[in-house]
């Protein structure tokens, strides 16, 4: 089968396209027929080896964390899903990724998809759909009347954060770049700052209940979104080099958010999708022999909204 792999740690030309045995299932795993993957910014940290000492890989390695696709091989034990069943999850960061035709999964960590979803643009869910979900609810406690600020709201995890605020009946602040407040603002958000052109620390009159921060921004501007908390109040921060501050003397906690694969709950997001209730908004979609070049892109540039990544014949 043809797989983009790394053999060493460095920058996107490290990445290969190339032939590798189609893999076997063991214990509790199944092999899936690759649909679509996704691109994701931690893509490029792995291959980069910045991960190395909290989530380190074996080389040679298979990027690409988000799968959906077609199970077509049960190992032992497997009897929670069969043959033919459409799935989609989040694989382990450690483990071998889809960027191939063919990948290894954990079968407790799948969900099926129903016909009237595309398997390639569930692929666009797991990952970014998920960070939303467990910033939000699980870290940040998000209820109905608060309001969140939503910093870097027209990336991938900050779009679907906006719809799941909104459908929690919260009342949303968001910060985009010029080419993402249409659709940030379409999505729902009540307040929308173009972050280049207005400093949201002097336009946020009015304090939030929850910072919810995806920009890749510096830790002076980090601090400054604490005072924009109420007493009480969380900031959660997905950029995994960047510590989240708080204050203790008012209650503002601060939270470092590391993602975790939880199939209930990307069944969950799986079903508002089938439902109208969530959008999944793809940017772009790319075969897999092209994945090299878009990584070489995102080292120059930001990528609006999710990339999904296609094998041959998906």
């Amino acid at each position: 089968m043809k797989a983009v792999r790394f053999h060493a740690f460095g920058g996107p030309d490290v990445l290969r396209h190339e032939d590798v045995d189609v893999p076997t299932p063991g214990a509790g795993q199944v092999r899936i027929r690759v649909a679509a993957t996704s691109f994701n910014v931690v893509d490029t940290t792995l291959r980069a080896g910045g991960m190395q000492g909290r989530t380190p890989v074996r080389l040679p390695h298979t990027p690409g964390v988000d799968v959906a696709g077609t199970v077509e091989a049960l190992g032992p034990g497997v009897d929670a899903v069969a043959v033919g069943d459409r799935v989609v999850g989040l694989l382990p960061m450690t483990a071998g990724g889809a960027a191939a035709e063919h990948v290894i999964a954990p079968a407790e960590l799948l969900t099926g998809v129903p016909g009237t979803i595309a398997l390639t643009d569930v692929a666009a869910l797991p990952l970014v759909g998920l960070a939303a979900w467990q910033a939000l609810f699980d870290h940040g406690g998000l209820t109905a009347g608060q309001r969140i600020l939503i910093n870097g709201a027209g990336g991938g995890v900050g779009a679907y954060a906006v719809q799941l605020a909104k459908e929690a009946r919260a009342h949303v602040v968001a910060t985009v770049g010029p080419r993402s407040a249409p659709r940030v603002t379409a999505a729902g958000a009540d307040e929308v700052i173009d972050h280049t052109l207005t400093d949201m620390t002097a336009v946020v009159s009015e304090p939030v209940d929850l910072v919810l921060n995806v920009a890749p921004i510096t830790p002076r501007q980090l601090a400054a979104l604490i005072p924009l908390i109420r007493d009480g109040g969380a900031l959660v921060n997905t950029p995994v080099r960047l510590p989240a501050p708080s204050d203790d003397e008012r209650g503002v906690r601060g939270i470092d958010l590391i993602v975790r694969s939880d199939a209930d709950q990307l069944a969950d997001l799986v079903a508002r999708v089938s439902t109208g209730e969530l959008v999944i908004d793809i940017a772009q979609r790319i075969p897999l022999a092209d994945l090299p070049a878009l990584h070489a892109r995102a080292a120059r540039c930001s990528m609006p909204g999710k990339v999904v990544v296609l094998p041959a014949g998906a």
